[in-house]
């Protein structure tokens, strides 16, 4: 029920297009996948997201468990249900907001006890409660519990952690038994090479369908993430996906899937939608600024979507400093737009052959114009 098949690679870099089978539809990669952190993608209706082209959203195993409960959510017919999504869903395992979102935490073998974000209640999970609340949730993908280290740490934390990874991710495979759902193990193991490579080698003894790639993105620079790409991604199974999980700025994604990454998911583009700053083709905007208040011009003429077919700068503008509700949908939808068709147009390059010359003109034309607004 879950298969992935490789489509096409580049020979100059480690681009891969492929296929995604999942129950609720097939998924093209390399995909962007918006967050749905509470059973919605911020501002957005599901047909909204289906007419900008997302393939696959993911929902968050964490808020969804503190906020509603799993178990409204499976009475409800799971997740594609409730938020009536029709398409694929990924669910995180929790584990990401467990560290960084609970007021205090304390970490043993068996799991992690933390405070609530909510209410300061004390709670506890376990790698197997993590199974059992993503299972009814009912996502097409589930994670596996990780212990996701911030950084700086050292070697020995980060290896204590990815040892407690790989043990949690044994017992989420022991424990996950839903047939029409796919488990993915997660590698850790910092900034440190070889544990990545290590972390990665035994997970694949445990065996999972696909990999995500944790703990980065979370203040290392851009060419230590890439640092990392570069020695883990040629080390797993080219038979199976790669997931580098909470990435979403256009230069990492381009650069993620010039090593061989196929899926990203990130809330950037709705969280900076809703402070009024777009992506372009020519680098980032910020619709608050008064040299847009008389630019009556598409917000990127290069854009198909929906906002800039019909809006100016001017308007968003308007929007933005007259507080309506409308400017962080609309700022919210032409980011998600701009991600997702990025990530299309890089899949055609790889599929056409003409993947580094797409890297190289997208790297130049976003970099140059990039900080303009700041």
């Amino acid at each position: 029920m879950f298969e992935y098949k490789l489509i096409a690679e580049c020979r100059q870099t480690g681009a891969r297009a492929g296929v995604l089978t999942t129950p609720h539809g097939t998924v093209e990669t390399p995909v962007f996948m918006p967050v749905g952190t509470q059973a919605t993608v911020k501002a957005m209706t599901p047909e909204e997201l289906e007419e900008l082209g997302a393939q696959i959203i993911l929902c968050n195993t964490y808020h969804l468990h503190m906020r509603t409960g799993e178990d409204i959510v499976e009475e409800a017919g799971g997740a594609h249900r409730f938020m009536n999504w029709k398409h694929p869903i990924l669910t995180d395992s929790g584990g990401f907001q467990v560290f960084s979102l609970a007021k205090l935490n304390k970490i043993t073998d068996e799991g992690v006890e933390f405070r609530s974000h909510i209410d300061g209640g004390k709670r506890f999970m376990r790698p197997e409660d993590s199974m059992e609340i993503q299972q009814k949730l009912g996502g097409d993908i589930a994670m596996a519990f990780d212990e996701c280290v911030s950084l700086p740490t050292t070697p020995e934390y980060s290896r204590a952690a990815m040892e407690r990874t790989i043990a949690w991710g044994k017992r989420c495979r022991d424990h996950h038994s839903r047939k029409d759902q796919a488990l993915f193990g997660i590698v850790q193991g910092a900034l440190y090479e070889s544990q990545r490579i290590e972390c990665v080698e035994r997970l694949e003894e445990i065996g999972f369908p696909g990999y995500g790639i944790g703990g980065l993105s979370v203040g290392e620079s851009h060419a230590e993430m890439y640092g990392v790409l570069d020695a883990l991604c040629p080390k797993m199974p080219k038979e199976k996906p790669r997931y580098l999980m909470g990435v979403g700025f256009p230069t990492n994604l381009i650069e993620g899937v010039a090593r061989g990454v196929d899926m990203f998911d990130c809330v950037l583009p709705t969280r900076n939608g809703r402070n009024g700053q777009l992506f372009t083709r020519f680098g980032k905007m910020n619709i608050k600024n008064l040299s847009y208040a008389r630019d009556f011009t598409p917000p990127d003429p290069s854009c198909g979507c929906y906002v800039c077919r019909n809006f100016t700068r001017a308007y968003l503008r308007h929007l933005y400093t007259a507080g309506e509700i409308l400017a962080a949908r609309l700022c919210s939808w032409h980011n998600l737009y701009f991600l997702v068709n990025l990530l299309r147009d890089a899949r055609s390059a790889i599929v056409e052959g003409r993947f580094p010359a797409f890297r190289r003109d997208f790297m130049e034309n976003f970099m140059e114009g990039a900080y303009l607004d700041e």
